[in-house]
């Protein structure tokens, strides 16, 4: 038996009258995990905002742990590539809620990157006070709008920051790998983002297979992109990521191999290796993608009544309550 959902001692409900808790204890696959209890009440537009400066507060987040590293070693900041090098791989996971939560590994090494050592002062505690205090402190004002006004984004509260050790009695290199892994191979399906393609209307949105807070949130995100004032989030065009436009996963560029090291590696080694039956074929054209008029029609047709009866089952929900 797991914990209840939301509990209140005092129980209560909100201005649109309804509970401000739930004592239900939910199964996983239930749908109504991850809903708000009031959607009336749900901070949609901070939500949506959110995740488009999400990218942005990250950076701020990564220049005041060197800040504040370089302050505690009484270093100037500008000089603090000549002592470390700060490197980090952070990945982005979509929740039951539809909002991005951020998995990072980050690793303070010496001048030359991960094959050098860490000065001195560079220790685990002080490495993690810099994480901590930076991630209490660093802000993003959206842009004023005179629909909106201006919102000042920032972390949430619940910073969960943990030492790894490498070759030691906490978790090693295949530990490591396999705590991003875990979060970079989650599906749409087990969280709470929007769709894996691009919507171009409403009606794309309205017949999304998606849950009606999600859905909500995408009706949020292209509305606010009709605002000028959000015309540089081009948030109509990352409507089905909820307005996030961060890859899931990132790396500074001394954390590891790059990319373009392991695709020269990747050629290097076929191109020595002989492969049994192997066929190359170095000439490809393009013959064609997606349904055919009439198929996509049918599946349009489809897509309607599936969104249907979860609108009318959310709404039964509802008034059961």
């Amino acid at each position: 038996m797991g914990p209840t959902c939301r509990p209140r001692r005092n129980g209560g409900a909100c201005e649109h009258g309804r509970p401000v808790g739930c004592h239900t204890v939910h199964a996983p696959a239930d749908p109504l995990v991850g809903q708000p209890v009031c959607p009336d009440c749900y901070d949609y537009t901070g939500h949506v905002l959110w995740h488009a400066h999400a990218s942005k507060l990250w950076d701020r987040f990564v220049i005041d742990v060197r800040r504040r590293l370089a302050s505690s070693a009484g270093i100037v900041q500008s000089r603090f590539a000549h002592h470390a090098r700060l490197s980090f791989a952070r990945i982005a996971e979509y929740q039951k809620r539809a909002a991005v939560h951020v998995h990072a590994v980050i690793r303070l090494d010496g001048p030359d990157g991960p094959t050098d050592e860490p000065p001195p002062w560079g220790t685990p505690d002080q490495l993690t006070r810099a994480v901590h205090a930076s991630a209490q402190r660093v802000t993003v004002r959206t842009p004023y709008s005179p629909a909106i006004g201006e919102l000042d984004l920032t972390w949430g509260a619940q910073t969960d920051v943990r030492a790894l050790h490498a070759d030691a009695d906490g978790p090693d290199d295949d530990a490591v790998a396999a705590y991003v892994a875990k979060y970079v191979t989650k599906g749409t399906v087990e969280t709470g983002a929007g769709t894996d393609h691009k919507v171009t209307t409403m009606d794309d949105i309205d017949a999304a297979p998606v849950s009606r807070h999600v859905r909500t949130l995408m009706h949020t995100c292209w509305r606010l992109g009709g605002l000028p004032e959000y015309a540089p989030l081009r948030l109509r065009t990352w409507t089905h990521t909820l307005g996030y436009r961060g890859h899931i996963l990132t790396k500074s560029r001394a954390y590891s191999t790059t990319y373009a090291a392991l695709r020269a590696e990747r050629a290097h080694h076929i191109g020595h290796t002989d492969t049994p039956d192997a066929i190359t074929d170095a000439h490809w054209r393009y013959i064609g993608s997606g349904h055919t008029p009439g198929a996509a029609l049918i599946a349009a047709g489809v897509a309607q009544d599936i969104a249907a009866n979860r609108r009318i089952a959310f709404e039964e929900r509802d008034v059961l309550r």
